[in-house]
C-alpha cells in the first residue's frame, strides 16, 4: 500500500521562463508519483512522463522527490524550503561535540519519542536494547524479524526492524533499518550507519558536523 506523506513545504517565488510553471508546491508523495499544486491547480506527476509545460518527475518515494522543471532538477523533502533563485534547498546541519569520554552523544527522536543517541560508525545499523524499544513504543516482536548480532560482549539475539522516523535537530530520515537487541544493552540508542550513510559527516577537532544530503 502506498504511503502518503503530506509535506509542510511551501515553494515561494521560484522563477521560471514565461509561459512555464510559476509556482509549484508539493502536496503528497507516493512511490513513483507526486501530487503537486502548480499555479493553484493540483496535478499528479508520474515518473518518466513529461508534461507539456516542461515538468518531469525523475524519482519519488516516501522520503522525497526529484522534479525537473524546464531542464532544471530540484529535490523536495519534508520541511525543506526553496528560495527564489532555484539554487536548491537549504541543507540542514547538526553539530555534536565530543564529550569527556571521547564520544559523540546527542538527543533525538525515534518514531516521535525522545531518546539519547550515541554516534557509532562501527555499527552497521541503528541499534537499541529491547528495554529502550519498549519505552519507545516499538512492537519489535510483532513487526521485526528474528536475527542475531555480534556485540562487544559476544553474540546476542536481536530483531531486525524498520523505524518509521529518526530525527536529530533539523535532520529527519524515514524508514531507517535498525536492530533491537535482547537485554538491557546498549544503554543508549546507537546511531549506526543505516542512518549515517544517508547524511554527510565532517569532523573538525572536537566537533562533528552532520549535514543532510538533499
Amino acid at each position: 500500500m502506498a504511503v502518503t506523506l503530506f509535506l509542510l513545504l511551501a515553494i515561494g517565488g521560484i522563477s521560471f521562463p514565461a509561459g512555464a510553471v510559476e509556482r509549484l508546491r508539493v502536496l503528497a508523495l507516493f512511490p513513483g508519483k507526486v501530487l503537486v499544486d502548480v499555479d493553484g491547480r493540483n496535478r499528479l506527476l508520474k515518473t518518466g512522463n513529461p508534461t507539456p509545460d516542461g515538468m518531469l518527475l525523475i524519482s519519488a518515494n516516501a522520503r522525497g522527490a526529484v522534479i525537473e522543471v524546464d531542464g532544471r532538477r530540484q529535490s523536495y523533502t519534508l520541511d525543506r524550503r526553496v528560495g527564489g533563485s532555484f539554487e536548491g534547498p537549504e541543507l540542514q546541519e547538526v553539530q555534536i561535540w565530543r564529550d569527556i569520554h571521547g564520544a559523540y552523544r546527542t538527543h533525538g527522536t525515534v518514531n516521535g519519542r525522545g531518546t539519547d543517541m550515541l554516534v557509532d560508525t562501527g555499527a552497521t545499523s541503528v541499534a537499541m536494547s529491547e528495554m529502550e524499544a519498549t519505552r519507545l513504543g516499538i512492537n519489535y516482536r510483532k513487526q521485526g524479524r528474528r536475527t542475531g548480532v555480534n556485540t562487544a560482549s559476544g553474540f546476542a539475539n536481536a530483531y531486525s526492524i524498520v523505524l518509521d522516523q529518526i530525527r536529530v535537530g533539523e535532520i529527519e530520515l524515514r524508514q531507517v533499518d535498525a536492530v533491537v537487541i535482547e537485554g538491557s544493552a546498549p544503554r543508549q540508542v546507537l546511531w549506526g550507519m543505516s542512518f549515517l550513510n544517508q547524511v554527510e559527516m565532517e569532523k573538525k577537532g572536537e566537533l562533528m558536523l552532520l549535514r543532510s544530503k538533499f
